[in-house]
């Protein structure tokens, strides 16, 4: 069976690069697995609603916040009477610090319950008039201000959740940054710790400390799942075979790939694909 591309939802936010739909009223189109170039925040009041982020089921429970990262794999599941707001921004629209703690949690923490009184289900009613004012003067840069207050109180609320907030802004923690940039840069090429303690000019053993301590993982772990990830997606939206996405993923040795895919997630690259 001939399988189908995941779609990439591109410029879809162009006049403002903001744009908010109801939580649970989902169209078919994100029903299925896509990427966005956006953000998507998940503000939710009341009720349940799960989602699928990269072959992983995530589920808001409750007065929750959440997130979708730009380019991740994603697709809406179900809900059950699930109130509250999506919230779509560009990158750019997000202040730095903010896109950082939302990378630095990428697939350990994209969730957090939050208090009823949170400043989310208040900030969010007063993005939607901004938005709806055509008149209002300034219109964009209030909206704009907003959704980055939005986007910094959900990273505040994942950081919190992570027990990192006294880390948030330290060397250690930009140390932490710029390792997991390089290996969404280079884990096809390079798979060994001591490959970005080289790059960093840090030991092995004291980057496998400092990651641990921020993300809860070793450096190593990173390495792994960049790699197991990108397997995944290859594996279940192409029709590449074993050798070709062992060598699309810079294995030569595509019998080292299948043992190592077994390794760590339990099945043989086949069995993942058939599932």
């Amino acid at each position: 069976m001939k399988k189908q591309a995941i779609a990439i939802h591109r410029d879809e936010l162009k006049n403002t690069g903001v744009d908010v739909a109801p939580l649970g009223e989902q169209s078919e189109c994100v029903q299925l697995p896509h990427r966005d170039d956006h953000y998507m925040f998940m503000i939710q009041q009341k009720g349940s609603c799960v989602w699928e982020l990269d072959f992983n089921e995530v589920k808001l429970s409750g007065t929750s916040l959440g997130y979708v990262a730009p380019g991740q794999v994603h697709r809406y599941v179900r809900h059950t009477n699930s109130v509250g707001w999506l919230v779509f921004v560009t990158p750019e629209r997000i202040s730095a610090q903010y896109r950082e703690i939302l990378s630095t949690y990428q697939h350990i923490q994209q969730v957090v319950a939050v208090p009823k009184n949170h400043a989310a289900f208040t900030i969010t009613p007063l993005l939607i008039d901004a938005r709806n004012e055509d008149a209002t003067l300034l219109r964009k840069t209030i909206c704009h201000s907003l959704v980055d207050v939005l986007a910094g109180l959900v990273a505040s609320g994942i950081a919190q959740a992570h027990q990192a907030v006294g880390l948030i802004g330290s060397q250690k923690y930009h140390t932490v940054l710029r390792f997991k940039q390089l290996v969404i840069a280079h884990y096809k090429e390079k798979k060994l710790v001591k490959d970005y303690s080289a790059l960093l000019n840090l030991t092995p053993l004291y980057l496998n400390e400092v990651v641990k301590e921020i993300t809860g993982f070793p450096a190593s772990y990173w390495i792994q799942e960049s790699i197991l990830l990108e397997a995944k997606r290859l594996l279940h939206y192409t029709t590449l075979d074993v050798k070709q996405v062992a060598y699309e993923l810079g294995y030569d040795d595509h019998a080292y790939f299948s043992r190592f895919f077994k390794k760590h997630t339990g099945m043989t690259a086949t069995a993942f694909r058939n599932r």
